[in-house]
């Protein structure tokens, strides 16, 4: 839901279990509390995708167990430990910070991860306003951050089960040939396509590759999503890291973003979401401003995290 400041401020104190999604500034003011919160301008809520600077998402959680912690680079390798054996856990990261860096490239190695139902997303900025910094905030101690993540740890009840699901519209086009990497990270100078070493900015320039799509790589059969960052000075730079090993292909066209998401959101038999999150680009390429998504509402986001870091993906918690 959508809220002022000052009902979110209420809510707050009225000792409800929360998740804010806002800006820095408005975060920075909010009363200590049981809530975690990251910074984003962009959401979709039950009238549409709107962009707010005035406006706070707080999702309530109707469940008495629960502990939030804060995590830096060498601490968040046990998120998936700390997490209850029957629950999930919201982890919001600052967006290009090293903690972020360090989990979109080793979270599927941490202990516990998959054995634990762990989600969130990547806290950003409004794009058209200068001046301003993702950050992750633990309303139990104030404590604002640019640098550490922070989750809820969230337990429920025995007879409960949890469930993480993503919404992905893109697939590989088959037309596409097998893009891979030997090295991996967040950019990449060259890659094989179609076993051949290639200048990867060269590749996408003489073959008028569409940036708004994304690589897609087959992970033993699911598609999951590389967005494209920028390409500066011949280097191509990605929203979450390229790995090695995994045969990616650019994704399919999709001529209407909104009409495909629906679609999907139609299929599915569990769309009462207890949280879900959705990638600023299908905000943006999807023109989604105005429209909405039938039933998931929540922050629009500069990442967003299924376990591992997913880019270009709509992710949702179902309590049944």
């Amino acid at each position: 839901m959508l809220l002022t400041f000052e009902a979110a401020s209420e809510y707050i104190k009225s000792g409800k279990l929360l998740h804010i999604a806002c800006t820095e500034s408005m975060l920075r003011k909010l009363p200590k509390g049981n809530w975690i919160g990251g910074s984003t301008e962009y959401f979709i809520s039950k009238e549409g995708g709107i962009v707010s600077g005035e406006m706070l998402s707080v999702t309530e959680f109707p469940f008495s167990e629960f502990k939030p912690v804060s995590y830096g680079v060498s601490t968040i390798g046990h998120v998936a430990e700390d997490a209850y054996d029957n629950g999930f856990s919201i982890v919001i990261i600052p967006f290009d910070s090293a903690v972020h860096k360090e989990y979109a490239q080793n979270a599927a190695g941490y202990e516990d991860m998959f054995m634990k139902s762990i989600v969130g997303w990547i806290a950003g900025i409004n794009l058209g306003v200068p001046g301003q910094t993702p950050v992750a905030v633990n309303g139990a101690t104030g404590e604002v951050f640019t640098d550490q993540a922070v989750a809820m740890h969230i337990g429920v009840p025995d007879d409960k089960i949890v469930s993480i699901k993503i919404v992905n519209i893109f697939e590989q086009d088959e037309n596409s040939p097998v893009i891979e990497f030997t090295e991996e990270g967040f950019s990449a100078l060259t890659c094989l396509v179609g076993g051949q070493e290639t200048v990867l900015a060269d590749y996408i320039a003489k073959n008028g590759i569409d940036t708004k799509l994304p690589l897609v790589g087959d992970y033993s059969g699911s598609g999951i999503n590389i967005s494209f960052k920028s390409v500066d000075d011949g280097v191509v730079h990605f929203y979450a890291p390229v790995f090695s090993g995994i045969k990616y292909r650019m994704a399919k066209n999709i001529s209407d973003y909104e009409k495909a998401f629906n679609t999907r959101l139609a299929t599915l038999e569990d769309s009462d979401a207890a949280f879900s999150c959705n990638c600023v680009l299908n905000f943006l390429y999807g023109e989604l401003e105005g429209k909405t998504l039938d039933s998931f509402v929540g922050p629009i986001t500069f990442g967003e995290i299924a376990y591992q870091l997913l880019n270009q993906t709509l992710v949702y918690v179902t309590v049944s």
